[in-house]
């Protein structure tokens, strides 16, 4: 007696195509799983006896050995648990084999024969669609409205394993996956306009958001930084159907999507703690799972306090921030995980946080500082587009203050701007431009091309840097509707271009 049947495993966000083959033949009582299985998947065989005997269905008092090909990729988690069963009731005789073509079945089983939901079902609806031999996708219920955005694949529900059995039978029985769209963008309740004062920080906070910028906020306890940097979200432009797509996949495959939701219409917004791992902030780890850059793809991570985090975990963002994706390269295998994230950080000047203060309250010695500052090595700074040094606050009473602009009125601006740039030809943002773009999008004048040289020969800035603040600047013009970049934009991008410890590279007076 023997039955096969079609399953997936995921390699990072890659669903990879798996066959499970059931062969029952005389000898001792037991169910052997082999095909590489760890963890859960190994752990399944009480929890397939248990549910089949909850729902009426024994299996033989034989040998059952279950093969899941092929051998040499390691498999690893609960979601094996259904198609082990089925494969093994079909190979009994409880199933038909005609009603297991062109089927693919995943979901864990509770002992009481319960189809609990697993991660990555979005990534595996995706992958049948592309597959001519597969037709009908048996996923469990409570992941059903994740698979709404998946085209061309037939996807049913299941709640236990009585009803998939029912199904198989009578073609029957299931519930399926309704049409859903992206879901509606949720309104930050985190608003600009609660931030008293710091036009300036608010002004980049604008560009940045314009422009996909990454952007460094300096300044002494207090006066705001993290305060900002929590508002970015609420200026961005949802996401289009295909981004959020992205946005979901990765966030079903690390288990982070809530039951019954289906797609991430907001940009998402990340903020791990500096005592992060590489492992935890890049991704890896025994099942390749995605990190921190790739669960903020399309939105924004933010590193409060940077000074704090290890210098080996921030060099490992300096191949994303450059290439919009990391590759992950373990003893089991390799992967290309997304991580085109909006990069936001912010510190203090030294581990007081009074360096930059003018009331002269910093306690620390130069060294120290020195110390403090080269945590963040050259080659990771330059990546960062914008340095802004936030100004400690000085309270005011609010009615002497005139109303500060709300989240909603900055990110009209906002998606005027991304709107201008798509008028213009172009379909990334400012700062996805590639080098051979800027000759284009970017084009300076006579006038503004000798303040970028000068300002490069002055200060010492490096190509990199220059094509950022052309990229800069560019966002700056699509903010206020100019088809070509001025002078001023120019000199206000470079205002953004400053080491640490320094004062701002934008004066060339």
């Amino acid at each position: 007696m023997y039955q096969t049947l079609t399953t997936y495993a995921l390699v990072g966000l890659r669903p990879v195509r798996i066959r499970v083959e059931a062969s029952i033949r005389r000898g001792t009582p037991m169910l052997l799983i082999v095909g590489l299985a760890a963890g859960a998947a190994r752990e399944c065989r009480e929890r397939i006896r248990a549910a089949a005997s909850r729902t009426g269905l024994r299996l033989p008092g034989l040998r059952i050995t279950v093969n899941l090909a092929p051998a040499d990729l390691h498999k690893s988690g609960a979601s094996f648990d259904l198609p082990i069963l089925v494969a093994a009731l079909a190979a009994a005789g409880h199933v038909s084999a005609e009603s297991l073509r062109g089927v693919s079945l995943l979901g864990e089983l509770g002992l009481d024969g319960t189809v609990r939901p697993v991660r990555g079902i979005l990534a595996v609806c995706l992958a049948c669609a592309g597959d001519a031999e597969i037709d009908t996708l048996i996923v469990p219920v409570a992941n059903l409205p994740e698979v709404g955005p998946a085209k061309g694949i037939r996807a049913v529900g299941a709640d236990s394993l009585s009803s998939v059995v029912e199904f198989l039978a009578t073609g029957s029985g299931l519930s399926s996956a309704p049409g859903v769209g992206p879901r509606r963008a949720t309104t930050s309740s985190a608003d600009l306009a609660d931030v008293q004062g710091q036009a300036g920080a608010k002004r980049a906070l604008e560009i940045a958001a314009a422009g996909g910028h990454h952007l460094l906020l300096l300044g002494e306890p207090g006066c705001g930084k993290t305060m900002l940097a929590s508002r970015l979200p609420g200026l961005l432009p949802s996401l289009t159907e295909s981004e959020a797509v992205e946005v979901t996949v990765a966030h079903s495959v690390a288990g982070l999507l809530d039951p019954g939701t289906g797609l991430i219409a907001a940009p998402p917004f990340r903020a791990p703690h500096h005592t992060v791992t590489s492992v935890g902030l890049i991704g890896g780890g025994s099942r390749l799972n995605p990190g921190e850059v790739s669960l903020a793809h399309r939105g924004v991570l933010f590193l409060d306090e940077l000074g704090e985090f290890r210098p080996a975990v921030l060099e490992a963002l300096r191949q994303p921030l450059e290439a919009g994706t990391v590759r992950i390269v373990r003893e089991r295998g390799a992967v290309t995980l997304p991580a085109r994230f909006q990069l936001v950080a912010a510190m203090n000047g030294c581990p007081c946080g009074f360096a930059a203060s003018v009331s002269g309250r910093c306690v620390c010695d130069p060294w120290i500082v020195r110390r403090y500052l080269r945590r963040l090595s050259g080659p990771l700074l330059d990546r960062i587009d914008m340095t802004y040094e936030v100004p400690a606050h000085r309270w005011r009473s609010s009615s002497a203050q005139a109303p500060p602009a709300s989240s909603a009125t900055v990110r009209e601006r906002v998606v005027a701007a991304r709107l201008f740039t798509s008028r213009r030809g172009q379909d990334v943002r400012n700062t996805d431009l590639a080098a051979a773009d800027l000759r284009i999008q970017c084009r300076l004048d006579d006038e503004s091309g000798s303040i970028l040289a000068e300002a490069a020969r002055r200060f010492g800035l490096s190509a990199r840097a220059c094509h950022q603040v052309q990229r800069v600047a560019r966002t700056i013009a699509d903010l206020a509707g100019a088809q070509d970049i001025r002078p001023d934009d120019v000199a206000e991008g470079l205002a953004y271009r400053r080491r640490l410890g320094s004062r701002p590279s934008g004066s060339l007076g």
